[in-house]
């Protein structure tokens, strides 16, 4: 059985604040941490009305405060939003008083709109993608236990994240290209693709960075993750009728309306118009517990992975508590009950 971990993107639904957001998210988290899953990871996106992922470090801070033994990371830090130095003290901190229990997942995109990402560069004209390769580089050395020596004129400097690491987080490069997978490759990283978001190109992307990879000193040999989105009830019926506020809302990003705060189901199920449903949840696992749990296990054995990254895009049912999101715990729940 592949090995269970979760990423959580902290959607905000009509009915919630980002207080209620977040309060679900560290819920969720809990559950997650009850169940046994190896990983809980949150994602980076900026000025979406329905995302409250914005912060990965903030946010891993509060979630490994809230849990007692999962591992917490980001899935992922789009690097060319920020400086190396930057995100390797916070993620260096986190380190440090969570020892052994850090992820950094790194990316390329902006995760925003061009705006916002160029607000977030502080308005410089370059976007971080050419350099992203040297910076993913630059990021080990400083988050390793030992100081970077950097050199300025004629003098050479002691960079350190932290004033004394012990131990360094595990980094991780997410993807949904063949670039990613051929830098993971070359740099001898852990993978993720994101299958979730991308929904094709999986098979090639993880063979190829199998066959490209290089053996490095943070790994010997190539590890995978793949993420899907999954829904899981106790019905094919009530898992379709959760699925379906969720892909309304790819739907609203895909045809350029934007994201708006998720919907609840009764009202998703009385919107106009309805976008076409098998289309985008194609590459979903959408079902039974039973069902699920098949689905899972043939997607890990088809792809070869060592873990799967569920993301629980189960939406809420009018009445359900403002600060929790019931069918998604049930979602980690039945699947993660199904799988043992």
């Amino acid at each position: 059985m592949p090995a269970l971990s979760v990423l959580d993107l902290i959607p905000v639904r009509t009915d919630q604040t980002t207080g209620d957001a977040l309060a679900a998210t560290l819920s969720l988290a809990r559950t997650a941490d009850e169940l046994g899953l190896t990983r809980y990871w949150v994602a980076e996106h900026h000025n979406m009305p329905a995302v409250a992922s914005t912060n990965p470090p903030v946010l891993m801070a509060m979630i490994a405060a809230a849990t007692a033994r999962i591992r917490v990371g980001s899935g992922g830090v789009m690097l060319p939003n920020h400086s190396p130095l930057v995100i390797a003290e916070q993620i260096a901190l986190l380190e440090a008083a969570h020892p052994g229990r850090i992820d950094l997942g790194l990316g390329r995109a902006p995760g925003s709109d061009p705006v916002t990402g160029h607000l977030l560069r502080r308005g410089t004209t370059t976007d971080g993608v050419d350099t992203f390769p040297d910076d993913v580089t630059t990021l080990q050395a400083l988050l390793g236990t030992k100081p970077v020596s950097v050199a300025v004129g004629a003098r050479t400097y002691d960079l350190r994240a932290t004033p004394q690491a012990t131990s360094a987080a595990q980094i991780w490069l997410l993807g949904s290209s063949m670039y990613s997978a051929q830098l993971a490759a070359e740099l001898g990283l852990p993978y993720v693709f994101a299958h979730h978001f991308a929904g094709r190109g999986t098979d090639e992307a993880i063979a190829l960075y199998r066959r490209a990879f290089r053996p490095s000193d943070a790994l010997a040999q190539p590890r995978t993750i793949a993420v899907a989105n999954v829904v899981v009830a106790e019905t094919a019926e009530l898992a379709a009728r959760l699925a379906l506020p969720n892909a309304r809302s790819m739907w609203r990003l895909r045809s350029g309306h934007g994201l708006s705060a998720q919907e609840l189901v009764e009202d998703a199920e009385a919107a106009a118009p309805t976008p076409p449903l098998d289309e985008l949840t194609a590459a979903w696992i959408v079902g039974t517990p039973d069902e699920a749990a098949a689905e899972v296990t043939r997607l890990a054995e088809r792809l070869g992975t060592d873990e799967l990254m569920v993301s629980p895009v189960a939406g809420a049912l009018a009445g359900s508590p403002a600060d929790r999101s019931p069918a998604r715990e049930e979602t980690l729940r039945l699947l993660a009950g199904a799988l043992a």
